[in-house]
């Protein structure tokens, strides 16, 4: 859904650098990045005080298409990121929602300019967050109390809010394309709520997971609730959206898709690695058994071709000694002139008599 960094590390490296350059660089860098954020930064060693960067992200909506214009209100966010660096641009660039003019010859070269580079590559995030946080603020009490709100960034990952007296409640439907993930998820999903319930996680948003659809989702759209792995709710109080802990609230809800599909996806990963390792040790000793099987065998061929070469020198020797005529000097005729003279060699003869016959 989201990235796991508010900050956008290509936006970052590239900022860091023509921030660093000692000559003024031409730069033209079209990048893109998951979620289909797409980002394009220009500069030109002509005007080597600006820099371009046009940006086109996908918008939260509540399940009806919005303007390709970015609300006042996010405009107003975006401005507070680095008031003194960065200008909005009143019409951006064909193709993108938001067209900014940086300068960054304002910042300083020190510590703190890591960090303002930072903050601007984080333009995205502002972008998102500011978008969830106004859809939660003006929610008009009388009218859409315990309804539920259908936000969509992705439109395979839609998840809703419905707003209560004491609380806010975040629902988010879990599909997966594997069995093997379905199975990983739910899993996760129970320790999730095991965990959450304990006292470690008191002060952690109450988490209920449930493979049917919870109460608050009745009427919505069967398409919306059809899933293999169930629901998974939170419970939002006041405690967690005070103060800068509302930024941090609205940037976890984004993640949460992204957040469990890493798990899912790592633990997938672990399994198998040590489904191989194992493999791997219960194959080990009937490589040993092989490997001494065929030492055994070479062990063996090297055994008899001794004795067959024993077995020659004997029956030379006892040709030699017996003075035994042999009209040819075939090693056949030999043998069976040796046969003769002694009979008690007719079995070695004979093995090492096929044994020639077959080389």
């Amino acid at each position: 859904m989201a990235c796991f960094e508010r900050a956008s590390p290509a936006l970052r490296e590239l900022f860091l650098r023509i921030h660093r350059a000692e000559r003024p660089v031409e730069i033209d860098h079209h990048v893109h990045e998951f979620g289909s954020v797409h980002y394009h930064v220009q500069c030109s060693a002509s005007d080597p005080l600006y820099t371009y960067l046009s940006i086109s992200t996908p918008l939260l909506s509540r399940g009806i298409p919005l303007s390709s214009q970015l609300p006042q209100h996010t405009l107003e966010m975006v401005k507070g990121i680095c008031p003194d660096v960065m200008e909005i641009i009143e019409r951006p660039k064909e193709g993108y929602q938001l067209t900014l003019k940086l300068n960054f010859e304002r910042i300083r070269h020190s510590k703190v300019s890591i960090k303002m580079i930072t903050d601007i590559s984080s333009v995205q995030s502002v972008i998102l967050s500011s978008q969830l946080k106004e859809i939660l603020r003006n929610i008009d009490s009388s009218q859409e109390m315990y309804k539920p709100i259908k936000l969509i960034y992705h439109p395979r990952e839609p998840f809703f809010v419905i707003k209560q007296q004491t609380k806010i409640t975040a629902v988010f439907p879990m599909s997966f394309k594997d069995n093997e993930d379905v199975i990983i998820a739910t899993a996760f999903f129970q320790e999730l709520m095991d965990v959450a319930s304990s006292e470690a996680c008191a002060k952690a948003p109450h988490c209920v997971w449930s493979p049917i659809p919870p109460p608050e989702l009745r009427g919505e759209p069967i398409e919306d609730l059809s899933t293999n792995s169930g629901f998974v709710s939170f419970d939002i109080t006041r405690r967690h959206v005070e103060g800068k802990k509302l930024d941090k609230t609205v940037w976890n809800l984004l993640n949460f898709y992204t957040f469990v599909k890493y798990h899912v996806k790592s633990t997938r990963s672990y399994i198998q690695r040590r489904m191989r390792m194992r493999l791997q040790r219960l194959v080990q000793p009937l490589r040993y058994v092989g490997i001494e099987e065929d030492q055994q065998i070479k062990k063996k061929a090297k055994g008899i071709r001794s004795i067959i070469a024993t077995f020659r020198r004997s029956l030379q020797d006892k040709a030699v000694e017996q003075e035994i005529y042999c009209p040819n000097s075939s090693v056949s005729t030999v043998l069976a002139y040796t046969i003769l003279a002694d009979s008690s060699l007719f079995f070695p003869c004979l093995i090492y008599f096929f044994h020639t016959c077959s080389s």
